[in-house]
């Protein structure tokens, strides 16, 4: 049996008087490829950020690895929040791959890796060096160490932010429209990069409008609104959903166009 690497159970998110998360459930196995879609507003980023305590959850439970992140509730105590030294320990099998870019504009490729591995992780420069130059490598981007990145492409732009995701060797990775930001011509690279990690077992958690991507590499399709999950089901309900909702949300993709966001 798999190892069961996320769970969310009962999660609430509120912004205000706007819910954003309610009763939201999610279980991620080792070796799932889970994708959140729905349309804008849905919660998907927020489930996805609540996930390692980027955003912190009003209601429920969230365990990485069977631990949980934020708060302690256990004993029939009120939730009590975490130190943040707890947290970041929780928080040390996952990495984010966020929408936007967020290279620091004066560091080359290879720096720009590195320098979470030297302040957040303390490592020395010669083991950051080695971790920062294989997660390049490993995105077909080795040549490009030395560059900074206005010389990048948007795609190699991403890529270097997966790469930064890699280098600390995480068990989970959470990836959220990590093509939004991105012209149409350089989608390409970004989702090849996405699919070899998929071929190697990399578990994710991944938020994309990018529909047939989700259906070729997904083990499991999660469909939101108004922060709840509508249907949940295998990449084959893509193809032949069953709610209205997702129907009425997959029509433009089944005639051949682009589902609107």
């Amino acid at each position: 049996m798999s190892e069961l690497i996320i769970q969310m159970c009962g999660v609430g998110k509120s912004y205000g008087l706007h819910q954003a998360l309610s009763d939201f459930n999610l279980e991620v196995q080792a070796s799932e490829v889970v994708t959140l879609i729905g349309p804008s507003g849905s919660g998907k980023t927020t489930a996805l950020r609540c996930i390692n305590f980027l955003e912190n959850h009003d209601e429920g439970i969230i365990r990485i690895k069977g631990q949980e992140i934020g708060y302690d509730t256990g004993g029939g105590r009120a939730r009590v929040r975490q130190k943040h030294k707890t947290i970041a320990e929780r928080r040390k099998p996952t990495a984010m791959v966020f929408q936007q870019f967020n290279l620091w504009p004066h560091m080359t490729a290879l720096e720009n890796i590195m320098a979470p591995l030297i302040l957040a992780r303390k490592l020395d420069q010669h083991t950051a060096r080695k971790l920062a130059e294989r997660a390049l490598a490993r995105v077909g981007l080795a040549s490009k160490a030395a560059s900074y990145p206005e010389k990048l492409s948007g795609g190699q732009q991403q890529r270097v932010g997966i790469a930064r995701a890699l280098s600390i060797e995480p068990e989970v990775m959470l990836l959220d429209e990590p093509t939004s930001a991105l012209d149409p011509e350089l989608v390409g690279e970004v989702l090849n990069v996405v699919s070899e990690l998929v071929k190697d077992g990399m578990t994710m958690v991944m938020v994309t409008h990018e529909m047939k991507f989700a259906q070729e590499v997904s083990t499991k399709i999660v469909f939101m609104e108004a922060g709840r999950i509508v249907e949940t089901g295998s990449p084959d309900m893509l193809g032949n959903p069953t709610s209205t909702r997702l129907q009425k949300f997959l029509a433009p993709l089944h005639r051949g166009g682009a589902v609107a966001y």
